[in-house]
């Protein structure tokens, strides 16, 4: 689950992890009374405006409605006009980006539309640095990563400049260790009282990600202020959604609006999908399988429309709903139930697909493999349905047979 960056802030400054001052504007109205606060909170007559999406690349995005305005917008005028002047270039900043569509590197070209604001504090930086920590699958630790290229998207640092990266794997015994965060400071060019305030602020983020079972936490950029304060000037958290039942607080802060329909209702029915780029859609039970179906389309010259594994004890509402979920994306040409029966039956799946087929009807060609538990059962719903099914004797004819079909 992902959450916005004023939500990751609020958490980070819980957890003792220095933030700028900030308040979140949902109108215009909003977005300018937060101006004289922070002002006069901060000492500083800047202040910035940060569109709230879940993409990033939000400072070099550009609004659809507005091509010369970026997500993220830095106001001046308070340092001349004071804070009446402040005030007024929120408010036209409010009024143009609050309902536009930002399009960012992370979003695609149809972008996503802004319906929150941020108001932040200007900061005095002296240097923009890089920090995430992030679950590494293969040492089954999280690993802290910092690099002096701040303000960078760190997969342009790993390929043009890798040695710039610099990581630690955080033993989740012990947490980071002390010199493991004073090795990180030091190798970002941290000194003094700058690099007193930095370690202070690894040890505390290492220990953040590990007590709220974040899977990314992402500060780009870090900076370093001019008075030696290494603070947060971004944030982007992401959490392991099994862990949730650990942190209500933390799951009240999903925002629907941001995520994709299609997965946000089949997360009701307790499916498992991811929507992709393809046109060949995918209804599978368990991950595995449904990951060998995906490979095995691309082997035979397709692309898979979405990763869906109904699960091992789905019901024919689970099934209906998957289906219907699938037939709804516009972008599928052809679909492939392809279903192993263990747990899951045979006979449940093809119920299923036979109630949604006659609720929403069938405009693309449909291959069908059943094999496994109450197979038999399953075959004869299907061919006493009086539906255009072509059946499959395995995972690679099906896959053969619905590319075909698709083209």
């Amino acid at each position: 689950m992902k959450i916005h960056e004023y939500q990751a802030k609020e958490l980070l400054k819980e957890h003792g992890i220095s933030v700028p001052l900030g308040k979140l504007a949902s109108s215009v109205e909003e977005a300018v009374a937060a101006v004289r606060p922070l002002i006069e909170a901060s000492g500083n007559k800047v202040v910035v405006v940060k569109s709230q999406i879940h993409a990033g690349g939000r400072g070099k995005g550009r609004f659809k409605e507005y091509p010369n305005l970026g997500g993220v917008n830095v106001v001046l005028d308070g340092l001349k006009g004071g804070i009446e002047a402040a005030e007024a270039k929120v408010k036209e900043l409010a009024q143009q980006m609050l309902g536009s569509t930002l399009v960012t590197i992370q979003t695609g070209p149809d972008g996503k539309q802004v319906n929150k604001l941020y108001i932040e504090q200007g900061v005095d930086i002296d240097r923009e640095l890089y920090l995430s920590i992030v679950l590494d699958r293969g040492q089954s630790r999280n690993i802290i990563m910092a690099s002096t290229e701040g303000g960078t998207e760190i997969e342009i640092v790993a390929e043009e400049t890798p040695e710039k990266i610099l990581w630690e794997t955080i033993d989740p015994a012990i947490g980071l260790a002390n010199f493991q965060a004073s090795r990180l400071a030091l190798g970002l060019g941290l000194t003094g009282d700058a690099k007193k305030s930095g370690v202070n602020f690894l040890l505390a983020l290492a220990k953040a990600a590990q007590d709220l079972d974040a899977d990314l936490v992402e500060i780009n950029p870090l900076v370093v202020t001019k008075q030696g304060k290494v603070m947060a000037l971004d944030g982007k958290m992401s959490f392991d959604d099994n862990s949730l039942f650990r942190h209500k607080d933390i799951a009240t802060m999903r925002d629907l609006s941001e995520e994709d329909p299609a997965e946000v209702k089949a997360d009701e029915y307790g499916l498992n999908f991811i929507k992709l780029d393809g046109t060949i859609g995918c209804l599978v039970n368990g991950a595995g399988l449904a990951m060998a179906t995906m490979d095995t389309i691309k082997h035979v010259g397709g692309e898979p429309a979405n990763f869906l594994d109904v699960g091992g004890g789905a019901t024919t509402e689970n099934v209906t709903a998957a289906f219907k979920i699938i037939t709804e994306d516009p972008s599928v040409r052809g679909i492939f139930v392809n279903i192993f029966g263990g747990i899951m039956q045979c006979d449940v799946i093809a119920t299923g697909v036979v109630e949604a087929v006659k609720e929403v009807g069938l405009k693309v060609p449909l291959v069908v493999r059943l094999e496994g538990t109450n197979v038999k059962a399953g075959r004869k719903i299907i061919d006493e349905s009086g539906l255009k099914v072509v059946s499959a004797i395995d995972m690679k004819d099906g896959a053969q047979k619905i590319v075909e079909l698709a083209k």
